[in-house]
């Protein structure tokens, strides 16, 4: 078992609670959202460098860096008061921000903000039960492009796939949604159900490295205890419509629940986050812990056959059982195969293991958010873990 080990408090803390803190994906800048202003800190020097205060008249609850504004940054808020709002960095001087534009639309408490991989678009979801996407058309110009009004609840977060034009959502309905551009519409094209409350979080699985095509995973985590990853059917086409179709018809595609991850917390669980460097995930909520897990593939011969730790190999369930055979700690999973009288199959298989634990992170306070950056520990750019509290502190750790 590793050791979750503290590198840094930002300085100063915030003196109210701390939502979430979102790592820029190039510079070593890290955005935090407070009860009362947005903050920009090193990950080099762990101190504060600005404070972007106005524009919203309420608490900012999320914030996202577009994709590609090295030179010149720029991020989204979403804030209580339902509005989104857009900030760049002035030019001349690094510790100020321009407000650019406001965006409104939402009914009530903006929840999430999130850019797609190439910077065009914009998802935002509030409490109204609605998804909402924008479109930059022009330097401070946006376009509402979809309003999407399928969830029955909250809806709490939006992320967008790293590479394609897929954006996934979760909601107090339990369930989570994949939304697809189809002809000129966005449309639901999957519902993903399994969790029994509400789903607090998503993150997808980092593209960088993958061998697999066509085959996207994604992690959530919920208020009934568990985390659970999500696959997509591999080798699936999706038909295109005709433009010539006046109904609009949104393709379907195929995600199924490929695994519980092993049960280490007690309470709640607001957010995970999915590791680009390590493809380790990390989990954190309500009962102040921090949970890293890590991935070991296992190659199973199934129809009688044994795997490599010497049990025979039924079918293993996503939710980490394995019956007719043998039985495999939590953690392990795979899909069923279909076989003939004497084909022997080999399945690809894995197994969730928790890494590192580390209790009451953050004293007696909930932790809000975690998510993995980069930042510089004893000279030189290392992974960390940063996670948010209640007690308005974002601290920066280790797993050694």
């Amino acid at each position: 078992m590793g050791t979750i080990v503290l590198v840094a408090t930002l300085t100063p803390p915030c003196a109210s609670r701390a939502w979430l803190s979102a790592p820029h994906p190039d510079l070593p800048l890290i955005a935090t959202a407070t009860a009362n202003a947005l903050r920009i800190y090193s990950l080099t020097s762990f101190t504060l460098l600005s404070t972007i205060t106005g524009g919203h008249k309420r608490s900012i609850r999320s914030c996202s860096w577009k994709p590609g504004t090295k030179t010149q940054p720029v991020i989204a808020t979403g804030s209580f008061d339902a509005s989104v709002g857009i900030w760049s960095q002035e030019e001349d001087d690094k510790e100020e921000w321009r407000f650019a534009i406001v965006l409104d639309g939402h009914e009530s408490e903006v929840k999430s903000v999130s850019w797609s991989a190439g910077g065009n678009l914009l998802a935002t979801c509030s409490r109204d039960k609605s998804v909402w996407i924008w479109e930059e058309v022009g330097e401070d110009d946006f376009e509402t492009v979809a309003v999407l009004q399928e969830h029955e609840g909250d809806v709490k977060c939006v992320a967008w796939h790293p590479e394609e034009e897929l954006l996934v959502s979760a909601s107090y309905d339990d369930d989570i949604r994949l939304w697809r551009e189809d002809v000129d519409d966005w449309g639901c094209v999957s519902v993903l159900r399994g969790h029994e409350s509400t789903v607090w979080a998503v993150d997808w699985e980092p593209t960088q490295g993958k061998k697999e095509e066509n085959n996207s995973r994604l992690v959530s985590c919920s208020d009934d205890g568990t985390i659970r990853i999500w696959k997509k059917k591999p080798n699936q086409e999706r038909p295109q419509q005709s433009r010539l179709s006046i109904i609009r018809t949104t393709s379907a595609e195929e995600w199924v629940e490929q695994i519980q991850l092993p049960k280490r917390h007690v309470r709640t669980i607001y957010s995970v986050a999915w590791s680009k460097q390590s493809h380790r995930i990390a989990s954190v909520g309500g009962d102040g812990k921090i949970v890293v897990y890590e991935e070991h593939p296992v190659e199973c011969l199934v129809n009688g056959e044994t795997n490599d730790t010497g049990h025979g190999i039924g079918r293993v369930e996503p939710n980490g059982t394995l019956n007719e055979a043998g039985a495999h700690e939590d953690g392990h999973g795979s899909q069923e195969a279909s076989l003939g009288d004497s084909q022997i199959k080999k399945e690809e298989s894995s197994s969730w293991q928790v890494v590192a634990e580390y209790d009451c992170a953050h004293g007696v306070f909930e932790i809000n958010h975690v998510a993995w950056a980069k930042a510089k520990v004893d000279g030189s750019q290392q992974e960390v873990i940063v996670t948010t509290g209640d007690d308005g502190e974002v601290k920066i750790w280790q797993v050694s």
